[in-house]
């Protein structure tokens, strides 16, 4: 069955959310509801009429019997935790199938989050793990790659930061990751043992409220033999925690508090309460699980060892880009923004850090199968012989393309200087001549002028008639994936520093075709041609006429082609006459009178090497394949 949805679950320590993407939408994701709330407490609890119930309904419901919070963690053996992850799992999947809010089954693909810091192992037991759940189709990511989707295609992400080095601070209620993104690779940052969440707080308001309350003995007793009590209370602290900083200046006032409030029973009440003194001293008192060190203090070592690791390898991040329900607390910004100030790095906090992670999974899942289509896409043109065909079809322009300016440069560098060597005597016989005009060409063609020349034909040809062509079987792409044509296009030219470093084309092309011409020159007679014309129209029956006594004493037969025979390889003549016979009009005219021929012999010779053209077209393939894959790869962040 075709995927139609990609469902972002974020399965966090101390919320769920849960988004879906339409894979063929750009449309943003929408946020799905459990018990008509986008956001859930992370809480199963077991009522024995109903069954299990996930999120507040688990809290508020009267006669549930156990609960659970905050049980979000690396996967582990303990069965009561695999059991409590699987069932919270399924019921949440139940929940959103009955309620039609997802397809389910193959066509939907759910993206759970796990925290950067995790391995590739962790994430496949956890994978495995959460399949027990009965979701046929599931993938797990790292939350900062979500949290960078979301940034990116949000719209808060410009393309030069998306390609540079951003910093994301991911507060999370169980640990605090931090993961250096650069060139689209996710590079998450070690902190080795990474128990720096706010759950901590949480628990630090709990103890502080428990160890004041006037009944803590019988809290005490109550919360032992009742641990679903202490659960609610604890959910009641974080409230207070959050409603403290959602309105910090608020409670600046010493007589202000944020209050939570959780009933046992009619006579004994939880109310857990802080104000900016009272949050100031919990933050900075040493806790346990942070090898008693304060919060702040562990934030900011955290902070500290990110830099000297980012410093190491000589990286300052463009963006420090923070999410995580905790990145509400505003004292993280001035720590961040002290650490990695501006304008070096820009700090751009998630404006909603409790949706963030569950709308950029389902991004990011959409993304994946969108990206996957757009290669498969493009490797088609690789595997059907597209680009072969489309190459093989413009030869024929290629080759006439380099025939006249060839032909040109040849005469100019190496048949006109070598008559010239003749006529000054510097040469003895025709037939030195040709061995001169021969290494003249072969010298001429490998120097960077006659490459030069090359690779402006070449390049020429390429955009003229390949890029148009080629064009026009990636626009398509572009089109259906909604990314500017220009990001498979090969609009500037082929010139070596512009395309994949890996193959140049131009300087295949100008291997090849040097290595063609040369053959062309010495094995296919060019030469030899020309030395024919030379003799042929201007010097044969001069020469004969005045050697024409000794070449009968040799006992030759006096015809024109013994006569030319035997004038090319013996007869050196005096320099005096040399200027008479071969003048410097005379040499002008003989280059104008064998370059069609030179053009003829050079094209007819190119044409009939079919086995090295093959190789070439095989070459300029590759390389358009090889540039077009890192095109690509560079693009498809682009991809919605």
């Amino acid at each position: 069955m075709e995927i139609l949805e990609t469902i972002g679950f974020d399965l966090g320590h101390g919320e769920t959310a849960v988004a879906k993407a339409i894979v063929e939408s750009i449309e943003p994701p929408q946020m799905l509801e459990i018990n008509n709330k986008k956001n859930q407490v992370t809480a199963l609890g077991w009522h024995p009429k109903l069954g299990y119930l996930v999120g507040e309904q688990a809290l508020i419901q009267a006669g549930v019997t156990q609960l659970t919070i905050s049980f979000k963690q690396k996967p582990n053996n303990d069965p009561k935790y695999r059991e409590t992850i699987s069932t919270f799992v399924a019921t949440y999947y139940r929940l959103l199938k009955e309620s039609k809010q997802v397809e389910g089954g193959e066509g939907s693909y759910f993206y759970i989050g796990c925290p950067s810091g995790w391995s590739v192992s962790d994430r496949s037991q956890y994978q495995k793990l959460l399949q027990e759940a009965g979701i046929p189709q599931l993938n797990v990511v790292p939350e900062s790659r979500a949290a960078f989707m979301q940034a990116k295609e949000a719209g808060k992400l410009e393309y030069d930061k998306l390609v540079a080095s951003v910093l994301i601070v991911d507060i999370g209620s169980s640990t605090t990751d931090f993961t250096l993104v650069k060139s689209l690779e996710e590079i998450p940052i070690d902190f080795g043992s990474n128990t720096l969440g706010a759950s901590l707080i949480d628990k630090a308001i709990f103890a502080r409220t428990l160890a004041n309350h006037e009944q803590k003995a019988l809290l005490e007793k109550v919360f032992q033999e009742y641990p679903h009590h202490q659960a609610r209370c604890e959910l009641a602290c974080r409230k207070a925690k959050e409603d403290y900083f959602s309105n910090e200046q608020l409670y600046s006032d010493p007589e202000s508090f944020a209050r939570g409030f959780e009933s046992i029973n009619e006579q004994i009440y939880f109310i857990p309460q802080v104000n900016k003194l009272m949050m100031e001293e919990i933050l900075n008192q040493p806790l346990p699980e942070l090898e008693h060190h304060s919060w702040v203090r562990s934030f900011r070592d955290s902070l500290t060892e990110a830099k000297e690791k980012l410093d190491e390898l000589g990286i300052v991040p463009k963006l420090v880009l923070m999410t995580g329900g905790a990145s509400r607390m505003k004292f993280t910004h001035f720590l961040c923004q002290e650490m990695f100030p501006e304008p070096e790095t820009l700090l751009r906090p998630d404006p909603e850090p409790e949706r963030c992670i569950a709308m950029g999974l389902a991004r990011v899942g959409r993304w994946d199968l969108r990206a996957a289509a757009f290669k498969q896409e493009v490797n088609k043109l690789f595997t059907s012989n597209q680009l072969k065909g489309l190459i093989e079809r413009h030869i024929p322009e290629l080759i006439e393309s380099l025939t006249k300016p060839l032909t040109d440069g040849l005469i100019v560098n190496a048949v006109k200087p070598g008559l010239k060597d003749w006529q000054k005597n510097k040469i003895r016989t025709l037939a030195d001549l040709e061995t001169s005009l021969i290494s003249r060409a072969e010298q001429w063609l490998k120097s960077d002028l006659a490459g030069q020349i090359i690779n402006n034909q070449c390049t020429s040809w390429f955009n003229k008639k390949i890029q148009p062509d080629l064009a026009a079987q990636t626009d398509p792409i572009c089109r259906k994936f909604q990314i500017p044509r220009s990001s498979l296009r090969f609009e500037d030219s082929i010139d070596p520093n512009f395309v994949n470093p890996e193959l140049r084309i131009g300087d295949a092309i100008i291997a090849e075709t040097v290595a063609f011409i040369v053959n062309v020159i010495i094995g296919g007679g060019a030469v030899a041609s020309i030395i024919t014309l030379i003799l042929t129209g201007h010097l044969t029956w001069p020469i004969a006429l005045v050697y024409g006594a000794s070449l009968m004493a040799a006992g030759m037969e006096l015809n024109r082609k013994t006569v030319q025979e035997v004038i090319k390889t013996n007869v050196d003549v005096p320099g005096w006459i040399r200027s008479s016979f071969l003048g410097d009009r005379k040499i002008e005219d003989i280059c104008e009178q064998i370059k069609p021929e030179l053009q003829k012999v050079i094209q007819e010779q190119l044409t009939a090497d079919q086995e090295a053209f093959d190789k070439l077209i095989g070459k300029v393939e590759q390389g358009l394949q090889k540039t077009l894959s890192t095109k690509v790869e560079s693009c498809i962040i682009l991809i919605q």
